[in-house]
């Protein structure tokens, strides 16, 4: 690969997530060498001082800037990560697409369903290709547990189990942040974690066609961030103010082929660090995926010789682990999902091909949301809005290395091949 096989990358805020995108793009030479491209860290933008300095000094950016669209704007910008806080989602993934950038944006999209369909009408617009970070589809168990369920191997799929379980808000004394703010933030835990296991089902099993649902704010008041505070985990001063947002979320769901499921979430549970877990029960097998166990799947399946659960360790067959490590029983990491989605978004951008997840799987989330909200203050089931676009779970078979065995540089992505 020649030094000028580079695409341009601009990244929106340098919090955690900025941070780890800009990994995840420095780490694609080493692990998918065959996209044929590095990319080329351009510009950061962020209102903090402190922040432009650490993209440039730590992270490897040419220079950073203060204003987003300032990055929207550079000619050597080819591709954007979005990284922002929820408010400001809908305004910059907009301008993204109007100035034809294809960009990879955090979820969730928007901070309610209608700034998702914005951002996604904005998207077809364009005709862009995008990505939305739903990194759990791209562990491998979850790559061959979709194998099994697609393949027909657990039969009639007839139940799903989901829970997404997490302590980091579980002291009443952190401060209150945007994320408790309805207005900022949109819904509490319906987005910031639940829209992650909603995908997860419909990537592993169909379109979830209705629900039902319930919510609970268990610490109704926070305290106030003090001058310059914006980072969860930091010291609150100040006096209290209401949380806006559910803090517990439950749902129960129909899925469009004939199967049902629950699904809850929480952010104050103590004990649970991050319980995300996704259960598929069939007529002929069932199986069992739990994050803080990222290497692993719990199978049974007719015919085994083995009463029960039996462990599958992945391995080279598995999604793109061989790609991090070399044999079964060596973990892979969140940051290695992370590298995974940023291959699929950059092999998608040089192929002008939906590969990655995309805006209309961002919308198809909110849009499970949106109705939840609805049976939370209606108390009744309600049906999801269906959503037309390159629905990325949809497909019928996983994209594994296939979506990258062709190699596409960035000169021949420039001359429109």
């Amino acid at each position: 690969m020649s030094a000028t096989d580079t695409i341009g990358v601009g990244l929106v805020s340098v919090g955690w997530m900025g941070r780890l995108h800009s990994r995840a793009y420095r780490a694609l030479p080493d692990h998918f060498p065959e996209l044929g491209v590095r990319p080329r860290l351009v510009v950061a933008a962020d209102p903090v001082d402190a922040a432009r300095d650490q993209a440039t000094e730590r992270l490897g950016y040419e220079r950073a800037v203060a204003d987003a669209q300032a990055v929207l704007d550079d000619p050597d910008v080819e591709v954007v990560s979005i990284c922002s806080p929820n408010f400001l989602h809908r305004e910059i993934a907009v301008a993204a697409a109007a100035a034809g950038k294809p960009f990879w944006i955090e979820k969730p999209m928007g901070r309610y369903a209608g700034d998702s369909r914005a951002i996604h009408d904005a998207v077809r617009r364009a005709g862009i290709v995008t990505s939305v970070g739903f990194n759990y589809r791209h562990a491998p168990a979850i790559q061959r547990a979709r194998e099994l369920i697609r393949s027909g191997r657990l039969g009639r799929i007839t139940t799903v189990r989901g829970a997404f379980l997490a302590d980091y808000s579980s002291d009443p004394d952190a401060p209150r942040t945007w994320r408790f703010e309805r207005d900022r933030a949109g819904s509490g835990v319906l987005g910031d974690l639940l829209s992650h296991g909603l995908d997860l089902a419909q990537y592993l099993v169909g379109r979830i066609a209705s629900v039902s649902a319930l919510a609970q704010t268990t610490v109704t008041e926070r305290p106030l961030p003090g001058a310059g505070i914006v980072d969860r985990s930091a010291a609150a001063t100040g006096a209290l103010a209401p949380v806006e947002n559910e803090d517990y979320a439950a749902l129960l769901l129909r899925f469009e082929d004939g199967a049902v499921g629950t699904m809850d979430s929480s952010r104050v549970m103590r004990g649970p660090h991050a319980e995300y877990t996704i259960e598929v029960y069939g007529t002929a097998g069932s199986l069992r995926w739990d994050f803080q166990r990222l290497g692993e799947l719990q199978v049974v399946l007719d015919g085994q010789e083995v009463d029960g659960y039996v462990t599958h360790h992945v391995g080279s067959g598995d999604g793109e682990f061989a790609r991090f490590q070399p044999g079964a029983g060596t973990a892979m990491g969140f940051d290695d999902l992370k590298t995974i989605e940023a291959a699929q978004f950059i092999a998608s951008v040089l192929r002008g091909e939906q590969l990655a997840p995309s805006v209309a799987d961002g919308l198809a989330a909110a849009s499970i949301v949106e109705a939840a909200e609805a049976s939370i203050a209606g108390g009744a089931w309600h049906d999801v809005a269906p959503v037309d676009g390159a629905l990325t779970y949809a497909r019928a078979t996983p994209g594994s290395a296939a979506y990258l065995s062709t190699s596409v540089t960035s000169n021949e992505y420039r001359s429109g091949r």
